[in-house]
């Protein structure tokens, strides 16, 4: 029987090439976005849940709607934003929109989701590097490194949670990937991206959960 898949943030970049890879890989893939792409339409066997914005709470209850008979056995959250912010020059408002979207979300689509998940299901959190307090060299980028420090931290309280349902939770950090939200600046494809985060995924289990990795395989500090 195939797995069902659900990712966020489907419609470019990094979420658009997990759904490629998943739906290659035999999986009934669910892609979720606010506004979905030609190049997602364009792939045969795929469900988009267009329309979507994770931070809308009404939004969410339509979804857990589309999704009430579907029993998952992933789950990425990969749907994120980033803005610069620099001391002195801190746009508050710009800070709030991401810990709504990269921290609060995640979490939302998580709990709305619970019910849907497998014994045994694996949840994934795309985090990044950023949100390491220890790892932190360069300051700056107020509202993205704690969005994804705030993320990080409730990826590893639902581990803890989730322990006596079997399911794992895994933070992965993609690498410096050429998408949107960094200009196309990265020293990796998308793609090349997916296919890391997918071999981390696969390794995933109750053993490592809540733990925070780089797609290369190397343990990232908090």
């Amino acid at each position: 029987m195939s797995k069902n898949v659900v990712i966020t943030g489907a419609n470019r970049g990094i979420g658009l090439a997990l759904s490629k890879r998943y739906l290659a890989l035999g999986y009934n893939v669910f892609s979720v976005c606010r506004n979905t792409s030609s190049e997602l339409m364009a792939l045969k066997g795929i469900k988009v849940l267009s329309g979507i914005d994770v931070t809308n709470v009404e939004d969410l209850k339509l979804f857990h709607e589309q999704l009430s008979h579907l029993r998952i056995d992933l789950l990425v959250s990969n749907a994120g934003i980033m803005s610069e912010e620099f001391l002195g020059d801190v746009d508050y408002d710009r800070v709030l929109r991401q810990f709504q979207v990269n921290a609060i979300a995640p979490l939302r689509v998580t709990e709305s989701l619970l019910s849907n998940l497998k014994q045994g299901a694996k949840i994934v959190f795309i985090s990044s590097r950023m949100g390491s307090l220890s790892d932190n060299n360069s300051g700056g980028s107020y509202g993205y490194r704690m969005s994804k420090a705030a993320l990080n931290a409730a990826g590893v309280s639902l581990a803890m949670d989730l322990k006596s349902r079997g399911v794992a939770v895994g933070l992965l950090h993609p690498g410096f990937v050429k998408t949107e939200l960094v200009d196309y600046k990265g020293n990796m494809s998308a793609n090349e991206a997916a296919n890391l985060i997918i071999q981390r995924i696969y390794e995933l289990n109750m053993d490592n959960t809540g733990t925070f990795w780089h797609a290369n395989g190397d343990i990232l500090a908090f």
